[in-house]
């Protein structure tokens, strides 16, 4: 199994981490392009440590950054297979982390952006101990018609910008679709004239999200 790593933030607070947040970066970046969240969402969180692991590959389509998976062939069962693989990797650091942190199995929560989004999601919904929450940034939902598989019903949190050139935000409106007809507790948040970013209403949406689904028993 491929062992990650990559930036850590936290906690804002001196003593113990109470909660964990995984950070999951998108296509062609790193963790360092998400762990300047940390420090904005630490002020709601104040006793939660931030990891953002860099994803277990190269990235295959330029000169750096890393990747979950390829989408160099962009079919269905591909992306499936490569969203799975990526499964396996992120599982381990999700148990590594919180181990390390001495953290109990459900103190955790998923964060994505881009692709990074569409392997929180698949990732998310398969654990064994469902994260407290997902949210999934300009994302999509892998495997769409295979709900099925899900072993974990965390609340999910859907942000995406209305002007995304790069992944549409109807991809997004077809994830809030596919999770509220299969029962997942989903809110979603489109932002107008935003494009392939998180903006100050996203950040701002998914502080109060994080501060609810920790602070619910």
């Amino acid at each position: 199994m491929t062992l990650l790593d990559g930036p850590r933030w936290g906690p804002r607070e001196p003593g113990p981490a109470r909660q964990l947040v995984v950070l999951c970066h998108g296509l062609g970046a790193d963790g360092q392009d998400l762990i300047d969240l940390a420090p904005y969402w630490g002020k709601t969180l104040p006793h939660a440590a931030f990891a953002a692991p860099d994803a277990p590959q190269a990235c295959d389509m330029g000169p750096f950054g890393r990747q979950w998976f390829s989408v160099t062939d962009r079919t269905p069962e591909r992306i499936a297979a490569g969203a799975a693989a990526a499964r396996t990797a992120l599982d381990g650091f999700i148990d590594a982390e919180l181990a390390r942190l001495g953290l109990p199995a459900q103190a955790y929560a998923l964060m994505g952006f881009s692709q990074g989004a569409m392997t929180v999601l698949y990732t998310g919904l398969r654990r064994a101990v469902a994260p407290r929450g997902v949210l999934a940034f300009s994302g999509a939902l892998v495997a769409a018609g295979r709900l099925g598989e899900a072993t974990a019903r965390p609340p999910v949190l859907i942000v995406h910008g209305e002007d995304d050139g790069v992944v549409p935000a109807a991809r997004s409106r077809e994830a809030e679709a596919a999770l509220a007809a299969a029962g997942f507790a989903v809110e979603a948040m489109y932002c107008p004239r935003l494009e392939h970013g998180i903006d100050e209403a996203g950040l701002a949406a998914g502080a109060l999200f994080l501060q609810r689904i920790f602070a619910e028993p």
